[in-house]
């Protein structure tokens, strides 16, 4: 598989046939395709992997191909906003675009020292696999394209001292929508997040029936979510939106059920059920089991819930 490592913006727009950024920190670009061009517009069958140095914004028609982030493969069946943070690689295959896309593109270095560097952490669709893009409503498409074309004209502009300023506006506008949208795509999918939390659980119950927890400890939220295929991100905030707990919430109400189990059964020891559990020291696994239940153990046993 051929390898492309994009380790500035210029070499990006050059490979993309995109105009040579006005800023080598910084550039916003917008193609359209005519009937001809979507025809010739197939990226190569071979799978190309790709790596940027920069924090890069897309939204575009996929309307065929194969987009894939590490063991996921995305839905390429509606028009989307991509997310990509430094460092992050995604292969392509076979990509057909239609109408039009948007490209936008930023060094770290171009927000350095700058609040929104700091509030951009928050944002966790950056981290997110590519198939947990984000699937706009044709309403919300339009805001993000006036966003993108308001930019693009202050991009355009001659340069003054103000320019930096009102395109960072526009830009950390831009994140907050993608945000309120991306919570919106949460609350929308349900049945998707059932499907998820049914898995979350089914992965729980299969660690601890093959003796897991006592052998190899507590899972973490990563693993799980690699077995679910999907960054632990998107994984948490899921689950929070499914349930209104987090992951580790979870993880930790289902110790609590099974550790209620341990602890009625016959000969029950505090210390069994804790190491059975994953706990390497039971003082950990009472003062969890009483935050939670408000007994200790102990109490427990003498007088069950």
């Amino acid at each position: 598989m051929k390898s492309i490592n994009f380790k500035n913006i210029t070499e990006f727009c050059q490979a993309q046939d995109l105009p040579k950024p006005e800023n080598p920190l910084f550039s916003i670009a917008h193609k359209e395709f005519n009937a001809d061009e979507i025809n010739n517009c197939t990226s190569s069958q071979e799978e190309i992997s790709y790596c940027n140095q920069f924090f890069f914004i897309s939204l575009k028609n996929i309307v065929s191909g194969e987009i894939i982030y590490g063991r996921t493969k995305y839905d390429c069946t509606t028009g989307t906003m991509l997310f990509s943070a430094p460092h992050q690689t995604y292969t392509i295959k076979g990509v057909v675009v239609s109408s039009e896309a948007w490209f936008l593109a930023f060094h770290e270095d171009f927000i350095r020292g700058l609040d929104i560097q700091k509030r951009i952490k928050q944002y966790n669709f950056f981290n997110y696999n590519v198939n947990e893009a984000l699937h706009l409503s044709p309403k919300e498409e339009q805001i993000i394209k006036t966003l993108f074309k308001t930019i693009e004209a202050e991009y355009q502009n001659n340069q003054d001292e103000f320019s930096k300023e009102i395109i960072l506006t526009h830009l950390e506008a831009l994140l907050k929508y993608a945000d309120r949208f991306y919570k919106r795509q949460f609350l929308n999918r349900k049945n998707i997040n059932k499907a998820l939390f049914t898995r979350f659980k089914e992965i729980l119950e299969e660690y601890y029936e093959s003796n897991q927890f006592e052998e190899n400890g507590i899972p973490t939220v990563e693993w799980i979510a690699s077995q679910l295929g999907v960054s632990h991100r998107y994984m948490r905030d899921t689950i929070k939106a499914e349930t209104g707990k987090t992951a580790v919430d979870q993880i930790n109400l289902y110790l609590v059920e099974e550790a209620k189990n341990l602890l009625l059964g016959l000969n029950a020891s505090i210390s069994e059920s804790a190491y059975k559990l994953g706990f390497e020291y039971p003082q950990y696994f009472s003062r969890l089991f009483k935050k939670k239940t408000g007994l200790s153990p102990k109490e427990y046993i003498k007088n069950p819930l």
